[in-house]
């Protein structure tokens, strides 16, 4: 009985804190789309379940604002920033974990020191570097920084990832003559789906969280990205439009959770256990 008792209570105190947690995540959600629904612009007024419910600012983001061009310029910066995020990550992880070279322990331990500055440290270092070689006020210039900074956390996460790959699949693909670029694509890849799934989804989702750099290196208004566009709406000392930055915030997480769906699948742990049985 004493076993059972305690069971229970540990039980119910996971449950408990898996309860606040989800209330935690779920009510500031609940609150943003609300606020879309509401009337008017200000938060103040605004509820949580509205009286009188309108889409009327979903409806305005399209015809009275620049937010289909934002939404544009966000999804291609994601789209090509996840693209070569995923085969630079892929390809350097691997070569950090089968490879032995002159500095690969330093290589990874600069990472590490890499990881500890915050990219915005260096904005002025790569805004004059960005208008040297003639990229300020373009899309490539960030996705190259975007790309830039995934790269070194995420090719330990995919380094690890790598390492509990059974090596014996390499040397028996060597055997049969494979080359290194068959047995990273062919044996490889197939086996490291679920790292490079969680690796494309954290560089999809990046860009759209960013504002500092996005708002540095683009000066245009036709070239703004997500964030950079709702901020302006909240920035205005006199014409703040809070109940519409909500419904263009509530929009936001379409893309991510279609991906998120799409990649389901692919996170699941353990996918090579048992390779080498058999």
């Amino acid at each position: 009985m004493k076993m059972k008792q305690a069971k229970w209570i540990r039980l119910s105190f996971t449950y408990l804190i898996l309860c606040v947690a989800a209330l935690i995540v779920i009510y500031p959600l609940l609150w943003v789309v609300g606020s879309s629904l509401n009337p008017g612009n200000s938060l103040t007024s605004s509820t949580i379940i509205p009286e009188h419910a309108t889409f009327s600012h979903y409806k305005e983001l399209f015809t009275k604002t620049e937010y289909v061009t934002w939404y544009w310029n966000t999804l291609k910066i994601c789209v090509c920033t996840m693209s070569l995020s995923v085969i630079f990550i892929g390809l350097t992880a691997y070569a950090f974990s089968r490879y032995r070279f002159v500095g690969r322990k330093n290589g990874l331990m600069l990472f590490l020191i890499l990881q500890m500055v915050p990219q915005f440290v260096a904005i002025l270092a790569i805004y004059i570097l960005a208008n040297l070689v003639g990229l300020l006020d373009t899309h490539l210039a960030l996705i190259l920084v975007y790309v830039g900074g995934l790269i070194p956390m995420n090719t330990w996460l995919a380094k690890g990832y790598y390492d509990t790959i059974p090596k014996e699949l390499d040397e028996s693909a060597r055997i049969d003559g494979a080359g290194h670029l068959v047995i990273f694509f062919k044996i490889i890849l197939p086996l490291s789906k679920p790292i490079l799934a969680v690796i494309a989804l954290f560089s999809f989702i990046s860009p759209f969280a960013d504002f500092i750099l996005a708002s540095i290196l683009l000066r245009s208004d036709e070239k703004q990205t997500l964030a950079v566009g709702l901020f302006n709406m909240v920035s205005d000392e006199f014409g703040n439009q809070f109940t519409l930055f909500a419904a263009g915030s509530v929009l936001i997480a379409i893309p991510i959770a279609i991906l998120f769906i799409a990649l389901q699948r692919y996170f699941v742990s353990g996918l090579t256990a048992g390779g080498t049985k058999g």
